[in-house]
């Protein structure tokens, strides 16, 4: 992606800078060429970022973690793996974003996820920088005492950069309760310290936040809740595709549910399953939390629902779409698929889903269509929430979090509604949630000095 000719020159100067110095990285090139694209509106209004040389500086992280992790599995082999962090702004506060771990992870890819979190961490307004990381051990398959030793020997290592002050990872595909629980019991045994507030994603019983496991799933149905909202529509009565089926999916059916809507998918890499009568969250809780087997197991002890292997749920007709599996698991033919069965919402779940030619096509069929950034918020936003409430060693219950959640998803929705508006694309998500992002980051940069 080095088509520079629809960019200012500015922009376009700072892109293909992006690209000859990050060759081989095309996820982080797709991140950062999205972002800039849709900002021009902003420099114009604000010269002062271009003469301050914010772009130069926002695209470049602030450190770049890259180390080995040896491990020795149940059989006494040893293996080695490689972990990232890329802390990459900490102008608004700590670094913050998840860790992954999964076979596919590189540096392209922690890069991509760590740019994305600078502005989607500015949206939530809760004062995190931006950050992300991981590694390429896949946890699937392997015993509690290997996850254990391997989360031990990466923390050995990444425990020096972290700290509630400096920066706070939390989960993300593959580091779920079980991982977090070994990274942090490392990091206390290590640093002889108990900083709650360093790792979120704890157990509700020590230290946990209500409704952080429900908190990206739930915020994305939110935010699609006041997309709708302003069209003077709702929940209720819709059909809706899900993908993925992890916590963001499961979560994702589960408040659609709530709303009166009628969620009919969820998938894995091996296809996904159909339930006309809704998928049954309880079920696939089990089968995919509980026995972690894949999703055709749904389908074998669902009688309503079949599976269809190999596929991806942007066939059925559907009214909202809210893609929860991974990057760039939605392309440009399967955003035809779902606008010609008349899709009205498209809302990113997980981080970067839609290709770029799939955002195109449903931006110019006036499709309403919320971007990771904005729409995803809700899981970070809820981890600034257990920071706060490690902070002061207090613990609210459900109704509150799920409350404090909802009006932060609200809030959200309106920077981005609101700077759509103010510089000129109306009801355009992506323009508005890039620009009310990228001017809180921009601000922050301008009054802190060239650092």
């Amino acid at each position: 992606m080095t088509d520079t000719s629809e960019l200012p020159a500015a922009i376009g100067d700072v892109y293909e800078t992006v690209v000859a110095r990050n060759a081989h990285e095309p996820e982080f090139q797709q991140a950062v060429h999205e972002v800039l694209g849709s900002i021009a509106p902003v420099l114009e209004a604000h010269p002062e970022f271009v003469d301050g040389g914010i772009l130069e500086r926002v695209v470049e992280p602030e450190r770049q973690i890259v180390f080995r992790v040896p491990w020795v599995d149940d059989a006494g082999r040893l293996q080695v793996n490689r972990g990232f962090r890329v802390q990459f702004s900490s102008v608004l506060g700590p670094y913050k974003g998840g860790l992954r771990f999964h076979p596919s992870v590189n540096l392209s890819i922690i890069k991509f996820l760590g740019f994305e979190q600078i502005f989607k961490n500015a949206l939530t307004g809760q004062g995190i920088g931006g950050a992300k990381g991981g590694s390429d051990f896949d946890p699937h398959g392997r015993s509690d005492a290997e996850v254990m030793r391997f989360c031990q020997s990466f923390m050995g290592e990444l425990y020096r950069h972290l700290g509630e002050h400096t920066d706070v990872p939390a989960g993300d595909i593959g580091v779920g309760a079980r991982e977090i629980g070994y990274l942090f019991g490392q990091y206390r045994k290590i640093t002889n310290r108990h900083e709650s507030g360093m790792f979120t994603g704890k157990g509700v019983q020590w230290g946990g936040a209500e409704v952080r496991t429900e908190a990206t799933g739930y915020g994305a149905v939110f935010f699609a809740q006041e997309m709708l909202g302003v069209h003077g529509d709702m929940f209720d009565g819709k059909r809706v595709a899900v993908s993925g089926s992890g916590n963001v999916a499961i979560y994702a059916i589960d408040k659609a549910h709530q709303l009166g809507a009628k969620a009919i998918t969820a998938s894995d890499s091996t296809g996904y399953v159909i339930d006309d009568a809704g998928i049954d969250v309880d079920l696939l809780r089990q089968v995919k939390e509980v026995e972690r087997a894949r999703v055709d197991e749904y389908a074998r002890r669902r009688p309503s629902a079949r599976f269809v292997e190999g596929r991806r749920p942007w066939e059925v007709a559907v009214d909202v779409a809210i893609p929860s599996a991974t990057q760039n698991e939605l392309d440009e033919a399967d955003a035809a698929a779902l606008i010609a069965n008349g899709v009205r919402v498209v809302v990113e779940g997980a981080n970067m889903p839609s290709t770029p030619g799939a955002v195109d096509a449903f931006r110019a069929a006036g499709v309403l269509f919320g971007p990771g950034k904005a729409a995803n918020a809700g899981g970070v936003a809820t981890s600034a929430l257990e920071m706060s409430q490690n902070a002061a060693r207090q613990r609210w219950n459900f109704e509150d979090s799920e409350r404090k959640l909802r009006s932060i998803m609200r809030d959200v929705h309106h920077s981005a509604f609101a700077a759509a508006e103010r510089y000129g694309h109306p009801g355009d998500y992506v323009v508005g949630a890039n620009s009310a992002g990228f001017e809180r980051v921009a601000h922050a940069m301008l009054a802190q000095g060239v650092i």
